[in-house]
């Protein structure tokens, strides 16, 4: 630099830096540091040059805060701070190293190489960047769909376009994403979930494939480096992620699609003990971390080496910050917590009976109307489903709808009156603490896990490719192969698994709560039996779109399924059904739903029972709906015979979807469906289902 940089006391906040009309204000915490000093390369991504500022304790810190504001630097600039005090981690759990060069955990930009290539910055060179940019957003505003209304699709942001098949001119990128707005508005999805976006090192996997030797990458990125910055990679132009991100979110909110984030807030990219030391583990340790009271060790509900602490204050202000900051200057629409059960936990690792993290993301007047979603559960066992929060505010992943699900149409015996409650909203979880149908987030499939596809061709995980015996991944799939495991020319078995698919479909689609899919799935996408595809950049994860094409019918049913579901209020009720406890409508009530089994007005949960039928009365409305009549039989191998009730207000039937019919007779419009009268039997194929809809 040709001019001296001229540097002020600073302001302790906003932590972060921000750029000011006097320069540039950066602001670190870090109680436990006897010295910071800030590091900076005036030179946007140079490699060598850089200028360090040591902070005067004396003039450049209040209270646990280490700040400085820089006058006359030139912009762009990279930056990150040298940490120095205690390495005591067995004793006290200091982890201070003044020769790494950190990232600053408020960084909205971090350097990045394109995808695959080797990050040589980290821990030794500045590589934060400040939002220099002024974007327009154009009027953009948030869509605010009632969460009752959404159908959620959950993608990867390079998998979704990585393919050669996508034919987009930005593979693997935000931009392609854009790209992709035509096909997400035919197929009729109301927000995308997208897997986690914000920094990741994708190298830092240690397995290899067994096969070829190659070195396998961590391609969901479940292992953040940043609670900010947008991955680099995922951007076409590497010079700017921030504003490829927030034109995908413009683009989505103009086709009348909302951004939910999937963000990982129990763990970081440090890993334990042997993991690296990129940020927060040198800023304070014993702040970031829970930590054994005894050994100092790593507590580990994460199962990847380190567990946040989330319930501290200092953590709990970033994690506010971060979501803020993502819904206020990156538009987004609603986030999904990676093992939220972990933000239930104390400094010890206790679960905490009202968790004020949890609170607090629930009452922040920002996040007012943001979709907050929790994996209900984490890697040490903690299961919470049905009782992570008692805020209404809160819905979750239900896992019990996907197994109950998956059972009933793997052949499951006793699977009957799990599944009736699960098509029914799940009242059993939400119900109790006076939340709806749409706290629960339906699903079958999500990328952890087998595919659709995959779930009836597959008895078991083949995933040697992952390079660790086929020891990962869950064994409890819920999944059958319908007569032969994996790919098969028999016909039959074909149709078997074509039926159960669109049996699933049908089930999640019609059910109460929030469905949501996996990108894929609609047009019958495989990993070749792999359910733990975390590490499998290639194409076990990329979606072939050529499979849209060959398989059309079953995208087309999709499409119908989606399009009923959204034409229809009876499927998206604001409120349970009204029943007592034994299951029997309250008096005065108008009559919203009945079941039966094969017959009208008969009823069997017993456990040898496989067959399942209701009757959705959509007359009492508020405005009038239709009725529906839903026939499922999980019997893998017997077709069942039901009996077709009396429609309401005197309305006849019509054959809606059959899924015991070759494509197109599966699916077809209301009017042109077979008329179906009161009394009449009905056969349904085994795994199949029928649905009637009143005209």
């Amino acid at each position: 630099m040709k001019k001296p940089i001229r540097t002020k006391s600073g302001s302790p906040l906003p932590l972060g830096a921000t750029i000011t009309h006097q320069g540039v204000n950066f602001a670190l915490f870090s109680r436990h540091a006897s010295a910071v000093t800030l590091v900076i390369a005036p030179e946007a991504r140079r490699q060598r040059g850089w200028i360090e500022i040591p902070l005067d304790p004396q003039a450049n810190k209040t209270g646990d805060i280490w700040h400085i504001l820089l006058s006359d630097i030139p912009l762009p600039l990279l930056y990150g701070y040298r940490v120095d005090g205690p390495d005591d981690r067995q004793e006290n759990g200091h982890s201070y190293d003044a020769r790494r060069i950190l990232l600053d955990p408020y960084a909205k930009e971090i350097h990045s190489p394109d995808w695959g290539r080797s990050r040589t910055c980290l821990g030794s060179e500045p590589c934060c960047l400040l939002d220099r940019q002024v974007y327009d957003w154009e009027g953009d505003r948030p869509l605010n769909i009632p969460l009752r209304d959404s159908i959620i699709y959950e993608l990867h942001v390079r998998g979704f376009t990585r393919h050669p098949s996508s034919g987009v001119d930005c593979p693997g990128t935000f931009r392609g994403i854009v790209e992709k707005i035509p096909y997400l508005t035919k197929l009729g999805i109301t927000a995308v979930e997208l897997m986690p976006v914000t920094e990741f090192d994708e190298n830092e996997p240690i397995f290899t494939n067994p096969q070829t030797g190659e070195r396998l990458k961590n391609f969901w990125g479940y292992s953040p480096l940043s609670f900010f910055a947008p991955k680099c990679s995922y951007s076409s132009d590497l010079l700017a992620p921030l504003t490829e991100f927030r034109d995908m979110v413009k683009a989505l909110h103009r086709a009348g699609i909302e951004v939910i984030l999937d963000i990982v807030y129990n763990h970081t990219a440090e890993g334990g003990a042997d993991g690296p030391t990129t940020s927060f583990r040198g800023i304070d340790n014993t702040i970031y971390y829970l930590l054994d009271p005894w050994t100092r060790a790593y507590l580990n509900f994460s199962g990847c080496g380190n567990t946040c602490n989330c319930n501290h204050p200092i953590v709990r202000s970033l994690i506010m910050d971060a979501l803020r900051w993502w819904v206020i200057d990156m538009h987004v629409d609603g986030f999904r917590f990676d093992l939220a059960s972990i933000l239930g936990r104390d400094s010890s690792g206790q679960v905490l009976s009202n968790p004020p993290v949890v609170e607090r993301i629930a009452e922040d007047p920002v996040l007012a109307d943001t979709k907050i979603i929790a994996e209900a559960w984490d890697a040490a066992g903690l299961y919470q489903v049905g009782q992570f929060s008692r805020h209404r505010r809160w819905a979750e992943w239900n896992g019990r709808f996907r197994d109950d699900v998956r059972a009933f149409v793997a052949g499951h015996a006793g699977t009957v009156p799990a599944l009736a409650t699960r098509i029914a909203g799940s009242s059993d979880l939400y119900q109790h603490s006076n939340r709806r149908p749409c706290n629960s987030i339906n699903f079958v499939t999500s990328h952890d896990g087998f595919t659709l596809a995959d779930l009836v061709s597959y008895n078991e995980k083949h995933n040697l490719m992952n390079g660790e015996d086929n020891r990962d991944g869950d064994n409890n799939n819920l999944s059958w192969n319908s007569g032969a495991e994996g790919p098969s020319s028999d016909k039959a078995v074909l149709n078997l698994r074509s039926r159960r698919v669109r049996t699933m479909a049908t089930i999640l689609l019609l059910s109460q709560g929030v469905p949501m899919l996996v990108a894929g799935d609609e047009f019958g996408r495989s990993q070749q039996g792999n359910n733990n595809a975390w590490c499998q950049d290639n194409a076990v994860s990329w979606i072939d779109w050529t499979l849209a094409r060959t398989n059309k019918p079953l995208l087309r049913f999709f499409r119908k399924l989606i399009r009923l579901r959204k034409s229809h209020p009876v499927f998206r009720r604001e409120d349970f059904f009204l029943y007592d406890g034994q299951g029997q409508k309250l008096e005065g009530q108008p009559l919203e739903i009945l079941w039966q089994n094969l017959r009208p007005g008969e009823q069997d949960w017993s456990r040898e029972c496989r067959t399942l039928a209701f009757h959705l009365i959509g007359a009492d409305l508020q405005p009038a709906d239709a009725d529906f009549f839903v026939m499922l039989n999980g019997s893998p191998t017997e077709a069942a015979r039901f009996v077709v009730p009396a429609a309401s207000r005197g309305k006849n039937w019509g054959m809606l979807i059959d899924t015991g019919r070759r494509p197109p007779q599966d699916f077809v419009d209301p009017e042109h469906g077979d008329t179906v009268e009161c009394g009449q039997t009905l056969l349904v194929a085994n795994m199949g289902c029928m649905v009637l809809q009143s005209r």
